[in-house]
């Protein structure tokens, strides 16, 4: 019962947060991340009522879409590979990390292939992190006006994993500077529907602030599910 009750606390919490900022609570959508953890944790937070999960590893998803069947969605936010891509247009609902024009393109032939189209926010390096994936802030335009030339994947938003900070006031900057980044891009009617745009940031740590700056889109793992096991293959 541990996810269920974790999931309960998280959807009171996600209520409370976007009431209080005058936000309707339907606008935000929970991922569960759910990478490294094995099937049965999934079929329990299906069975609690969660259906959208966020996985980061190509083969852990298709084992574990094997295992569940259709009875959940799966967002891919790793890092994604030319060579997966066939693959990953078959696996999930949405792309969360697309980057560059190489990847969106290999995705949008394989989509061709299986007649259908696929969503996927831009991966936004808000905070300069070399650590991190993402395109710079300064660079989303011109992949934006690129990737309108590929007619399978509709371009939803911006996704973003600032530099961790246990200050809230650093998150916050960084999730407000993303969410004005979407609307200048929106402005000049660079996504698919530029009247709902989505915005994926937010994780355990931060994603009540995250909430207060506009997400759509919330990654949780840890939170749901606990501390990862180590022993789930990388591919």
């Amino acid at each position: 019962m541990m996810i269920a009750d974790n999931l309960q606390k998280i959807r009171k919490r996600i209520t409370d947060t976007a009431r209080n900022c005058g936000r309707d609570p339907a606008t935000v959508k929970l991922v569960a991340v759910s990478k490294h953890h094995p099937s049965a944790s999934i079929v329990e937070a299906i069975a609690a009522g969660q259906h959208l999960f966020g996985e980061n590893y190509i083969q852990e998803a298709a084992d574990k879409r094997q295992a569940i069947g259709d009875n959940a969605a799966f967002h891919f936010i790793g890092h994604l590979q030319s060579n997966k891509a066939k693959l990953a247009a078959e696996l999930f609902t949405m792309i969360e990390t697309i980057d560059r024009y190489k990847l969106a393109k290999a995705l949008d032939s394989h989509l061709e292939k299986l007649d259908k189209t696929l969503d996927i926010l831009i991966q936004v390096n808000i905070g300069r992190d070399p650590k991190k994936s993402g395109i710079l802030a300064e660079e989303a335009k011109d992949l934006l006006k690129q990737i309108a030339s590929l007619s399978r994947l509709r371009p939803k938003g911006l996704m973003t994993m600032p530099p961790f900070t246990v200050d809230h006031t650093e998150s916050r900057n960084y999730f407000k500077s993303l969410r004005l980044l979407a609307f200048e891009l929106g402005e000049q009617g660079l996504f698919y529907d530029n009247e709902s745009i989505e915005l994926s940031m937010g994780m355990s740590h931060d994603f009540a602030v995250a909430i207060e700056e506009g997400a759509t889109l919330i990654r949780i793992g840890t939170a749901i599910f606990g501390e990862r096991p180590l022993n789930l293959s990388l591919s």
